[in-house]
């Protein structure tokens, strides 16, 4: 009596939904391999589109650098323009003053 319920007690372990690997077919299994051929085919392609995405960079680089050196260019003469015009409004500004002054000693005199 104790054996049936000892297995009573112990119920069976519950089954797996997933299929056991070796009922399932592999996508390694499905396919062949690549052949000689077709890898150097795959090489090929590869290398044609790196020496593609290569050229665009280097276009891209070369047109950075031109943008760039055209806004430095710019940016350094628009400072030298700015500090021209800095210049001037400082000597209008001084010669201003001073006319202000030899006026205002001519009243006072």
């Amino acid at each position: 009596m104790e054996e049936p319920a000892a297995a009573a007690a112990s119920p069976d372990p519950p089954e797996d939904p997933s299929p056991s690997p070796s009922s399932a077919p592999s996508p390694a299994a499905a396919a062949p391999p690549p052949g000689p051929r077709e890898l150097a085919a795959a090489m090929e392609a590869v290398e044609r589109d790196v020496a593609a995405i290569s050229d665009s960079y280097a276009s891209l680089f070369a047109s950075l650098r031109v943008a760039l050196a055209n806004v430095t260019s710019t940016s350094a003469e628009n400072m030298e323009c700015l500090g021209d015009v800095v210049g001037r409004l400082q000597e209008s500004a001084l010669e201003a003053s001073s006319k202000g002054n030899k006026y205002i000693n001519s009243c006072l005199r």
